[in-house]
């Protein structure tokens, strides 16, 4: 049996990278289909955060931010794969609409996740919601801050906070914290040690 050369090995490694990026893009795309709009709100209820969490807690701070671009890419183009909605098209519009910012912040909230993982955050559980928090929590800024654009009275946070957070904050912790055992199970499973 002959050992990889060199190249081959790292054309190998660049395969395996752009592969796992493509998969976390596909996820977040199929999260973004289980949705359920609210009357109260422009806000869909998806699973779109714990993919972006997680996948920036197991690809590392460029490879998840990397995702999430890809993912916005996708939908830029007008691939179906942000949340449904009866108002806004997919595309740039969708962007550019009230969850826009919620978009958005998806690959930085992917990297902050990613860069507190690669510094030991993904080994324990308590860590793993820290990070974890952090992340969301750059999701649910970047996400209420543009939405006060678009609420009445316009660019009032408090009508912001009303729609875009309050409603989803506890809904969205609980799923975090599912999340939040995913890393720490992970290295549990596969034998490594902290």
């Amino acid at each position: 049996m002959s050992r990889l050369s060199t190249s081959d090995s790292r054309t190998l490694r660049i395969a395996e990278r752009a592969g796992a990026v493509a998969f976390v893009t596909a996820l977040t795309a199929v999260a973004a289909q289980i949705s359920m709009p609210l009357p109260f709100t422009p806000v869909p209820l998806t699973f779109q955060a714990m993919v972006v969490l997680v996948g920036g807690a197991l690809l590392g701070s460029r490879l998840g931010m990397m995702s999430q671009l890809l993912y916005l890419g996708l939908g830029l183009a007008g691939l179906p794969v942000f949340a449904a909605s009866p108002t806004l098209a997919q595309g740039a519009a969708r962007l550019l609409g009230p969850t826009g910012g919620y978009l958005m912040a998806y690959p930085i909230a992917a990297f902050v996740t990613g860069f507190l993982a690669e510094r030991g955050f993904d080994r324990r559980y308590f860590t793993s919601v820290v990070a974890m928090t952090c992340g969301l929590a750059v999701i649910f800024t970047g996400g209420v801050l543009w939405l006060a654009r678009f609420v009445e009275p316009t660019g009032a946070l408090a009508s912001a906070l009303a729609a875009g957070f309050y409603p989803f904050v506890i809904e969205d912790f609980v799923k975090l914290l599912v999340a939040a055992g995913v890393m720490p199970s992970l290295w549990w499973l596969t034998g490594r040690r902290v």
